[in-house]
């Protein structure tokens, strides 16, 4: 996916566009935490990346780049197996993005959701505007 920690999960970019995104990622035993389900981190990574991804698949959008300005996550169950993240925008502005995103297993149970804040980046990759 272009970003070095994301694809480091193996996470895959399954559908992409109109101001949506789906991820799906196979949980592996490095992605657990002591208990034997996925680490928070990967909960929030997934749902991070696809509102990002839905972001920047916003028909219109100022930018093919965005970055977190805030994220609220609400952790309903424990993560195991394969993963699906799904993000959609709720509202695009010029410089901001509001969006929402789920992360379901492999059965379909909700394990995740989060609402986020991203602002479109305009200047150089990795550099300060």
């Amino acid at each position: 996916m272009g970003i070095p920690f994301v694809d480091h999960l193996g996470v895959k970019l399954a559908e992409w566009g109109n101001g949506g995104s789906l991820l799906l990622m196979e949980l592996r035993p490095e992605h657990r935490n002591s208990q034997g389900v996925a680490h928070g981190g990967v909960v929030m990574t997934l749902l991070d990346v696809a509102m990002a991804r839905a972001a920047t698949s916003q028909p219109g959008a100022p930018s093919t780049t965005v970055v977190t300005v805030e994220m609220s996550t609400r952790f309903v169950r424990p993560a195991r197996g394969a993963l699906v993240a799904e993000g959609i925008v709720l509202h695009a502005g010029g410089t901001l993005c509001t969006c929402e995103a789920s992360l379901r297993d492999a059965d379909g149970n909700l394990v995740a959701t989060a609402m986020g804040t991203f602002k479109y980046w305009r200047g150089p990759a990795g550099g300060v505007e």
